[in-house]
């Protein structure tokens, strides 16, 4: 598992740093994925920004693939 896949499980394990990401997704997708990069500095999980959204896009999640979709069209 990349680092990629073990902090988004990190950070979905956290209901409430989830929730925040995905706020933040819808009024700044680029910011959040930003963000989860340096969450996992924090957590010595480094990601890049073509990382996040790779792992993401393969995600059998409709609502992570929607703010996939617009995170992308905000960059």
């Amino acid at each position: 598992m990349g680092n990629a896949a073990a902090l988004y499980e990190r950070i979905e394990s956290d209901r409430d740093l989830t929730r925040s990401l995905f706020r933040q997704a819808l009024q700044n997708p680029a910011g959040a994925i930003d963000a989860i990069c340096a969450i996992g500095e924090q957590l010595q999980l480094p990601v890049t920004v073509d990382e996040v959204k790779a792992h993401i896009s393969n995600l059998d999640d409709d609502l992570s693939k929607q703010w996939l979709i617009k995170a992308r069209g905000g960059l």
